[in-house]
């Protein structure tokens, strides 16, 4: 039988018309057999180049097409991870990456294009992140070579007790207020911008936040993920004239595609300009949440702003196969990190579990990883306060034989609910920068939950926090309120380093999700090898631990959701809305073994940075 011969590009270019279709896609095929397109035309997309309608207002939501593969790599990276030498900054919005690259191009540290960098965030996303939030840093000086800590997450208003609450209907039984103004702690943000410019960097605000003030005169274009989650907090919006007033137009969120404007936060920002800090803490910015305060029946005062301070605070720690990953301490959540990764180490010789050898394709990979976090979130929401009012025994908590004991009440057969349950939500921003001094800076801050209490500083543009609904009312938690404590916190920004050296600067932020993700994507770089981007790009799981409640992404939920429900997983349907959003930037020296260092007065680092960004948020790394 004559094998048929395919036509050349050649010929079929010369064929043209109906003859070239059948010839190159064959007489069988279904776009051969079709129907000849008839003299009224084709049908086009009501939504041409995705702008949205009135009828339409999300086209990506209604694009069926399957996704290309990487011609390199592993198939399922969405982006190569950018390399750079002289700097580089990796975030969730691309036009605040590009204001901490400004900053590093014009001499500028790790230090300034984080504050830089974060300022942007708390425009373009101030849902989830503002002035009126908290703030956290890790940061590698390459002077000293340590990895330094910066607590700035505020307290409670000097009138905060519980009978301060009990008075105003709130109980154990009903706990904190989540939105409103007794939910809103005093912002610790632009202290710890502040403390950070003061102690690593060498620029102010009055050069590290114009990028932020250009941006909010001239406006910035809505996103798919910025307008959705904009949308999500309508109602609380409309709740206050000063947000609805802000935040929303006609009433709603911007659109899609929109041009947004908040003169008012660029008043804000222009004022930390003139006056430093000192505007927010105890100048004019500082009387209007003041004012405002008062006129909603809230107890926050002037002292309450002037006395707090953010603090530097020792980093804690543990080693993970000859990697140590950084955490800050307490009431900050990321302890639980490294005790699900102490468990973890003790997988092959506690349970002859290797992780490496299951592979993320095995449904009891999964399992383990689920079931180390249950025991690490137990021993979180048993001990975790402010370690100035209770005690937390991170020494026992990070110790091997806790790992060990934990890691023996793991059934590899079976799951088991959580023992102390606890919830929380997210609203927050990760940024991660490094300069070409050989300086990293892992950076989070945040309004808590999105736009926070929903209460806006009337002029200054920027909605307080709501960080103070995870305080507890009962008696017996190391989490009960009292006058200027810090609330449970879940920012956790995460440095890597290896006989000291820095080799990862890192977040994930969402909420309950960081700690459990922070394990996972350590997992797939030290365990199964992946790079930086990869590392993201994987699934990911998220275990809630107040219901007991599983949620994979769609693709490993159809892989491992079976299997793991038979082990007594309670699985939702699969979803990535809370699994949160995660930017690393990785550092390799040219010659293994070197300190990071510049290579001249005006040199590049010596070595390479690595970064990465996840898909799941509207997010980019640029470098120089």
């Amino acid at each position: 039988m004559d094998t048929p011969v395919r036509p050349s590009r050649r010929d079929l270019f010369k064929a043209g018309g109906a003859a070239l279709a059948v010839a190159a896609l064959g007489e069988g095929s279904p776009a051969a057999a079709a129907e000849p397109v008839t003299a009224t035309g084709p049908t086009l997309s009501p939504t041409p180049f995705g702008i949205p309608t009135a009828a339409i207002p999300e086209p990506g939501a209604a694009i069926t097409a399957v996704r290309g593969d990487r011609p390199a790599g592993w198939g399922g990276q969405t982006r190569a991870e950018v390399v750079a030498r002289n700097g580089v900054v990796a975030t969730s919005q691309p036009v605040a990456a590009q204001a901490g690259l400004r900053i590093l191009a014009e001499g500028g540290t790790s230090a300034d294009a984080a504050v830089a960098t974060a300022a942007v965030l708390g425009l373009v996303e101030e849902g989830s992140a503002s002035i009126g939030g908290d703030s956290f840093a890790l940061h590698y000086s390459a002077a000293d070579r340590r990895v330094h800590g910066l607590n700035s997450s505020g307290w409670a208003p000097a009138a905060w007790t519980p009978e301060y609450f009990r008075a105003r209907g709130r109980t154990a039984a009903n706990g904190m207020p989540y939105t409103g103004i007794d939910s809103a702690t005093v912002p610790g943000a632009v202290e710890g911008w502040d403390q950070l410019l003061k102690r690593f960097g060498r620029k102010r605000f009055d050069v590290v936040l114009q990028p932020a003030v250009e941006l909010a005169t001239q406006g910035f274009g809505l996103t798919e993920r910025i307008h959705h989650d904009w949308g999500g907090a309508v109602e609380l919006l409309r709740e206050d004239p000063d947000s609805a007033r802000t935040f929303l137009v006609d009433g709603n969120a911007p659109p899609l595609y929109g041009i947004f404007r908040n003169p008012d936060l660029a008043r804000a920002y222009r004022a930390l300009q003139r006056q430093g800090q000192d505007a927010f803490y105890r100048g004019e910015i500082a009387r209007a949440i003041v004012a405002k305060s008062r006129r909603l029946g809230g107890a926050m005062t002037v002292d309450d702003l002037a006395a707090f301070h953010a603090e530097w605070v020792e980093p804690i720690s543990v080693d993970y196969h000859g990697y140590r990953m950084h955490q800050l301490p307490p009431a900050n959540q990321g302890f639980a990190a490294l005790i699900m990764l102490n468990v973890i180490k003790q997988f092959v010789p506690v349970l002859g579990c290797d992780l490496a050898k299951l592979g993320p394709r095995s449904p009891l990979f999964w399992h383990l990883l689920i079931e180390a976090k249950k025991l690490a979130y137990d021993d979180l929401n048993r001990y975790n306060g402010d370690p100035r009012f209770v005690p937390v025994p991170l020494d026992m908590l990070l110790s091997d034989a806790h790992a060990v004991e934990l890691c023996r009440r793991i059934d590899p057969a079976r799951a088991h609910p959580p023992q102390v349950p606890g919830a929380v939500n997210s609203g927050t921003v990760y940024l991660t920068t490094a300069d070409r001094w050989g300086n990293m800076t892992s950076f989070i801050y945040s309004n808590f939950d999105t736009f926070g209490s929903g209460v806006t500083v009337p002029g200054y543009g920027f909605p307080l926090q709501n960080r103070g609904a995870l305080f507890n009312l009962d008696p017996a938690s190391p989490n009960i309120v009292a006058p200027r404590k810090r609330p449970f916190h879940t920012l956790m920004p995460a440095f890597v380093t290896h006989d000291g050296r820095p080799v990862l600067s890192f977040g994930n932020m969402g909420g309950s999700e960081q700690a459990q993700a922070q394990a996972l994507e350590m997992v797939n770089m030290v365990n199964l090898g992946m790079n930086p981007q990869a590392a993201t790009d994987a699934a990911r799981f998220h275990h809630d631990h107040f219901h007991d409640r599983l949620v994979l992404e769609r693709e490993l939920h159809e892989l491992v959701g079976a299997p793991l429900a038979a082990m007594g997983h309670h699985l939702l349907p699969p979803s990535s809305s809370s699994m949160g959003g995660y930017q690393a930037i990785a550092f390799t020296p040219e010659r293994a073994g070197d300190w990071p260092a510049p290579t001249g007065a005006n040199g590049p680092v010596n070595g390479i940075y690595r970064a990465a960004s996840d898909h799941r948020k509207d997010g980019a790394a640029a470098g120089w």
